[in-house]
C-alpha cells in the first residue's frame, strides 16, 4: 500500500504529518488490517477472560470509527504525554496523526488487558508468547555461526559486518545470511547499492561511522533499542564487539519501560536474550558471557525512560534524557519507529538532508533502519523517483534499508 495523503500541518512542523483517515494511507491499513490481526494473535497466545477480550474488540471499533477515549487514571499515571494531550480526547481517531494514534493505541491495549490494574495480569507482557517463540527457535544458534568466521577479518570489515547484522536483525530471513555474504569472499561482490543479500541500502554511512569510532578516544555508546528476539541478539553482538575491540568505554542500552509496539525490547527481554545466547556453543555464546561480565563491572548498563514509550520526537526529549545523551561518543538509533521520532513522522521531501532533519537532536548519532513506514529523508531525488516507479511500496514493505549518520567532530 502506498500512502501520500496526509493530515494538515500543525504548529510544530512545516511538513504535514502522516495520518490514518484515508484508505489510501499506510496508517489506515495499520488500524484496519494490522491491529485486528494483532488482537487475534494476542487472544490466541494469552488466556484472557471475556472482559479483557471485549475491551480489546471495543478498542478496535473505537480506533477505526469512534472517538478517542481518555486513559484511566492508572494508565495516565505512567504516560504523562497522554494525560496532558487532552485536546485529542473526545475527537475522532481519524483526526489524529499516525504516530500519536498508533502510540496511544498500544497504551490503551495494555489498559484493556489489565497491565496497569492490580490483579493477576498486572505487569504481564501480552507480547511475551511471541517473543518467547522467536528465542526458542532451534535454528538461532546456527544462525550466529557466521560470527566464528570473523577472526582475522580486517577491523573495518568486521565492524561493518556487526553493524549490518544489527541493522537487519529484525529480518529473520535475511539478517545473518547478509553478514555471511558481506564477510565471505566466496560469495562474490554484492551488486551496487545492496548489502550482499540483495537488500538495498539506500544510504550507507558505515564507512563514516567506522572512521568516527576508530579515530577517537573510546567514549560511551548509547544504543536505543528497537525489537527483542533476533534483532536484540544482533544488537548485543554489536555491543560486545564495541567493548572487546576497545571502540567504546561502555555501552548503555536504552530499553522500553514497559511492553510497546508488539516486540519492543524491555529489560527482561535483554535478560532472556543473554540467557539464550549464553547457552550457545559458538562465539555468540562467548559474547553473551562477556556481556554478563561487562554488566557486572558497569561497562554494559541498561537504562530506561518514560519518553521511550511516547510519540514525542527526539527533538522534544526531556532535559534529563538530553543531558544523558548529549555527551555520548555516539548514540545508535534502532528501527523504524525510532526513526519516525528522530526525523519527524511527516511528509518531508525525501531529499531533505538527514543532518537538517535531526538538527534539534544532540550529539553524534546514527540511524539503523529498514523502511516500514512512509517517512524518509536524506535520499537522492533520482533514487526516490526510480523507486516510486519500480516499486511503489518501497517505503513501507521492509524491502529497503539505510544507515544514516550525523557525526560531530
Amino acid at each position: 500500500m502506498t500512502a501520500m495523503t496526509t493530515t494538515p500541518t500543525d504548529a510544530n512542523g512545516t511538513a504535514p504529518a502522516y495520518g490514518i483517515a484515508d484508505p489510501g494511507e499506510y496508517g489506515w491499513g495499520v488500524f484496519h488490517e494490522r491491529h485486528p490481526a494483532l488482537v487475534r494473535r494476542l487472544c490466541e497466545g494469552n488466556p484472557y477472560g471475556p472482559e479483557q477480550r471485549a475491551r480489546l474488540e471495543a478498542l478496535l471499533d473505537e480506533s477505526r470509527t469512534g472517538r478517542v477515549r481518555p486513559p484511566t487514571p492508572e494508565t495516565a499515571a505512567v504516560a504523562p504525554w497522554a494525560a496532558r494531550d487532552r485536546r485529542r480526547f473526545g475527537r475522532p481517531w481519524s483526526e489524529a496523526p499516525f504516530l500519536w494514534a498508533e502510540s496511544y493505541f498500544y497504551l490503551r491495549l495494555l489498559e484493556c488487558v489489565d497491565y496497569f490494574s492490580p490483579g493477576p495480569w498486572q505487569g504481564v507482557d501480552p507480547f511475551a508468547p511471541m517473543k518467547s517463540a522467536e528465542l526458542a527457535d532451534p535454528g538461532l544458534e546456527s544462525d550466529t555461526a557466521w560470527l566464528d568466521g570473523l577472526a582475522g577479518t580486517p577491523p573495518d570489515e568486521a565492524f561493518r559486518a556487526l553493524v549490518l547484522a544489527s541493522l537487519y536483525g529484525n529480518r529473520a530471513d535475511l539478517g545473518f545470511r547478509l553478514v555471511r555474504a558481506v564477510t565471505d569472499p566466496a560469495d562474490g561482490d554484492a551488486p551496487d547499492g545492496t548489502d550482499g543479500s540483495g537488500v538495498p541500502l539506500l544510504a550507507d554511512d558505515v564507512e563514516a561511522l567506522w572512521r568516527h569510532v576508530s579515530r577517537r578516544p573510546p567514549g560511551d555508546v548509547h544504543l536505543v533499542l528497537d525489537n527483542a528476539g533476533r534483532e536484540l541478539l544482533a544488537d548485543l553482538l554489536l555491543a560486545d564487539h564495541l567493548l572487546t575491540t576497545g571502540r567504546t568505554a561502555s555501552v548503555v542500552l536504552h530499553v522500553k519501560p514497559r511492553p510497546y509496539y508488539v516486540s519492543d525490547a524491555t529489560a527482561s527481554d535483554v535478560r532472556d536474550c543473554l540467557v539464550r545466547m549464553a547457552a550457545f556453543r559458538n562465539e555468540a555464546g562467548a559474547a553473551a558471557r562477556r556481556l554478563r561480565d561487562a554488566a557486572a563491572t558497569g561497562r554494559l548498563r541498561q537504562t530506561t525512560h518514560a519518553f521511550h514509550c511516547s510519540p514525542l520526537g527526539f527533538d522534544s526529549m526531556p532535559a534529563d534524557l538530553r543531558a544523558a545523551l548529549a555527551p555520548a561518543a555516539l548514540w545508535v538509533v534502532k528501527g523504524d519507529l525510532n526513526y519516525r521520532r528522530l526525523v519527524g513522522d511527516r511528509a518531508w521531501p525525501a531529499d531533505l538532508p538527514f543532518a537538517d532533519a535531526v538538527a534539534g537532536v544532540p550529539g553524534s548519532l546514527v540511524a539503523l533502519r529498514t523502511l516500514k513506514s512512509e517517512v524518509a529523508v536524506g535520499l537522492p531525488k533520482e533514487t526516490v523517483d526510480r523507486l516510486d516507479a519500480a516499486r511503489p511500496t518501497w517505503r513501507t514493505d521492509g524491502s529497503q534499508a539505510l544507515v544514516q549518520a550525523r557525526l560531530r567532530p
